[in-house]
C-alpha cells in the first residue's frame, strides 16, 4: 500500500482508524447516538451561541453581525443538506463518551472563532476586520459552501443511483472537493478573526480529522480499476487545470 500511496495516505489512514475508535467507542458502552444528532447541535446551536456573545459582550459591531451572519448561514444551510440529502458517514451510532469527544474535540473549538472576535480576549488593540477583508471573507466563505453542498450532493446523488468511483462534475478535476469547500469556509471564518489561534485550531482538526479521513478515502477508493487514472488528472484537494502529459 505504501508503494501505491506514498508515506502519507498509509500513515494517516491508521491514524484514522484511532480517531474513528475514539470518536465512535470511547470510554465503552452501547452506541445509542447518531453522529449525525451531535453535529446538527453544534451546528443549530451556532446562531444563538454567536448571538449570546453579541449580548453578554455588547458587541453590534457590523464584525459581529457579518459572522453570525456566515458561521450561523453556515449552520443553517448544513442541517437542510442533512435533512434532504444526509452524509451516510454520519448516520453511524456512537456511545456516549465518542459524542462527547467528538463535541469537544473536534465541533466545539470552532466556536472559539466568534468567541475571540466578539469578546475583548485579544486585547483592545486587535483590529478588527476591514470592510475589504469581510468582502474577502464573503467571497471565500460563498466558493466553499458551493463546493461542499454540491459536492456532496452528486455524491449522495451519483451512490444512490449507481455505487462507484466519481469522477465527473466536482469531482471531474480534485478528488475531495467536499473537504476542500470545508477549508474554504472555515477559513473565512479564521481570517475574520486575524489572529493566529484560530489557524492552530483549524490546523489541528485539518490534520487529525479531515486529512485522515480523506486518507481512508484513497485506500478505499484504490480498489476501483479506474482510479491510476482517474488520480492523475485529478488533484487531492486543488483541481487540476491541465491533463498530465501521457
Amino acid at each position: 500500500m505504501a508503494e501505491e500511496h506514498g508515506s502519507f495516505v498509509p500513515v494517516a489512514s491508521r491514524l484514522n482508524r484511532v480517531v474513528q475508535h475514539l470518536s465512535r467507542d470511547a470510554f465503552g458502552g452501547p452506541r445509542v447516538l447518531k453522529l449525525a444528532w451531535v453535529i446538527n447541535v453544534q451546528k443549530g446551536g451556532t446562531i444563538p451561541f454567536i448571538a449570546a456573545l453579541m449580548w453578554w459582550y455588547e458587541d453590534t459591531s457590523a464584525a459581529a453581525w457579518v459572522y453570525l451572519g456566515l458561521h450561523g448561514g453556515y449552520g443553517l444551510s448544513w442541517l437542510v443538506k442533512d435533512l434532504v440529502v444526509p452524509d451516510r458517514g454520519w448516520q453511524q451510532r456512537v456511545t456516549f463518551g465518542g459524542a462527547l469527544l467528538s463535541f469537544l474535540l473536534v465541533l466545539a473549538p470552532y466556536w472559539v472563532l466568534p468567541w475571540l472576535l466578539i469578546s475583548p480576549a485579544l486585547g483592545p488593540g486587535h483590529p478588527p476586520p476591514t470592510p475589504a477583508l469581510m468582502a474577502a471573507c464573503t467571497v471565500i466563505f460563498t466558493v466553499g459552501l458551493t463546493l461542499m453542498l454540491g459536492a456532496d450532493t452528486q455524491k449522495n446523488a451519483t451512490l444512490t443511483a449507481r455505487p462507484g468511483l466519481i469522477t465527473t462534475g466536482f469531482y471531474a478535476r480534485m478528488r475531495h472537493p467536499n473537504y476542500l469547500g470545508e477549508m474554504l469556509i472555515y477559513g473565512s471564518f479564521a481570517l475574520m478573526v486575524r489572529h493566529w489561534i484560530p489557524w492552530v485550531i483549524l490546523g489541528f482538526i485539518w490534520t487529525f480529522v479531515f486529512m485522515t479521513n480523506i486518507a481512508a478515502q484513497e485506500v478505499s477508493l484504490s480498489r476501483y480499476p479506474e482510479w491510476d487514472q482517474y488520480k492523475k488528472r485529478a488533484g487531492l484537494l486543488l483541481p487540476r487545470l491541465f491533463r498530465p502529459r501521457v
